[in-house]
């Protein structure tokens, strides 16, 4: 398979600032090691490239004295530290780098948000620039298919999603099995090791029940109670779900709480592939009942990537009134509302609900179907 140039490169360079970090941050097997391998390899200036899992680096990286880095660093004045959660006190050894050490360039990749933060956190406060890298975006794959190739994969890529490595196999099986290992070899492990979980069957199950749950207010005392954990428990282990890139959360928009659900959220897998990998299935769509979920998630995640990489500066919510009027999505950018609703159907599409027509009769409302999706996760729309 060719090398699909990723989103981000065109802007890759301006990130490299002098004492500052630029921290790349993505799920296991998104590309974030290709893509500095590409990176450094039009870079001129001399750099060390630093395996965070190597235990022989962390113990040379645990000697926090300028003197020693110096050592470490010879000549080089670019620095990589690939999955740099993976070493101890991390925050503290780049602050103390870029505070001290005159003109260093750092990067630092790390496949889960939670280490970083808890290492990285505070310490760099001010000194870092946060990049994410998603599985990849249709905006990406548009550079090496044209229109009619897109189309014919579509149903691919709302069953098996979009990991970069998904592409390197020929046939549905053989892609849906390399799916399956991704799932067991990196991102249940990723899971399971947080904490050393002590009921790491429940995090499994509470990531299927929401699978099935896609488009939906998600309560958390119910996912509790089928789980026979607390509300609290199953808060914290979306959270981690979150920071290692599986799911995310979206909340509900609302100016009239008296009209409006408010206080809830629904939750979408960052990946297709991975959702229905984690329900075992990965049948083609004129075997499923779940279209309108794959399209809603397929979508939602898409325009997240394409918010991601275009720099945009957006809330986005669901909305719902107490009378079940809703839409599917919202964003809040730019001092105006827009609302999308998305029809995998194409004979579905209706116009704006009535409530939402009332309370905001300025916003934006278009469909998302089958004939115009393009436009929404590729041009803004």
């Amino acid at each position: 398979m060719e090398y699909i140039k990723r989103a981000i490169e065109s802007d890759f360079e301006q990130y490299l600032m002098p004492n500052k970090v630029l921290v790349l941050l993505g799920a296991r097997r998104v590309g974030k090691t290709e893509l500095l391998k590409k990176q450094l390899s039009k870079i001129k200036e001399p750099h060390l490239f630093i395996n965070g899992e190597s235990a022989t680096y962390a113990t040379v990286l645990s000697e926090r004295t300028t003197e020693n880095y110096l050592r470490m660093l010879g000549e080089n004045k670019l620095l990589v530290i690939d999955e740099a959660q993976a070493v101890p006190e991390i925050g503290k050894i780049l602050k103390l780098m870029v505070d001290e050490i005159e003109g260093i360039k750092i990067i630092a990749t790390g496949s889960s948000v939670f280490d970083l933060e808890n290492e990285l956190g505070e310490p760099l406060t001010g000194r870092d620039i946060p990049v994410k890298l998603f599985p990849l975006a249709q905006m990406e794959l548009s550079q090496t298919e044209n229109f009619v190739e897109t189309k014919e994969r579509l149903q691919e890529r709302l069953v098996l999603g979009s990991y970069p490595e998904v592409f390197q196999y020929t046939g549905w099986d053989r892609k849906a099995q390399y799916v399956d290992r991704l799932v067991s070899s990196y991102l249940i492990r990723d899971i399971l090791t947080f904490e050393k979980l002590k009921k790491p069957d429940k995090i499994i199950r509470l990531l299927r029940l929401i699978a099935f749950q896609i488009g939906q207010e998600v309560s958390l005392p119910e996912l509790g109670n089928q789980l026979g954990i607390s509300k609290n428990t199953v808060e914290r282990y979306l959270d981690l779900l979150s920071k290692v890139f599986v799911i995310f959360k979206v909340d509900a928009y609302s100016k009239n709480p008296r009209k409006e659900i408010s206080k809830s959220s629904r939750w979408y897998f960052y990946d297709n592939g991975i959702r229905n990998t984690l329900i075992a299935n990965v049948n083609r769509l004129d075997l499923r009942n779940d279209q309108g979920q794959l399209w809603e998630n397929y979508l939602v995640s898409e325009r997240l990537k394409y918010q991601s990489y275009k720099g945009m500066i957006v809330n986005n919510y669901f909305w719902r009134t107490y009378t079940q009027q809703e839409v599917d999505w919202v964003e809040e950018r730019g001092g105006k509302i827009y609302g999308y609703e998305f029809k995998w159907n194409p004979k579905r599409i209706k116009g704006a609900p009535s409530a939402w027509k009332t309370l905001y009769p300025d916003a934006d409302f278009i469909t998302i179907h089958q004939d115009n999706y393009l436009d929404f996760i590729t041009d803004s729309i």
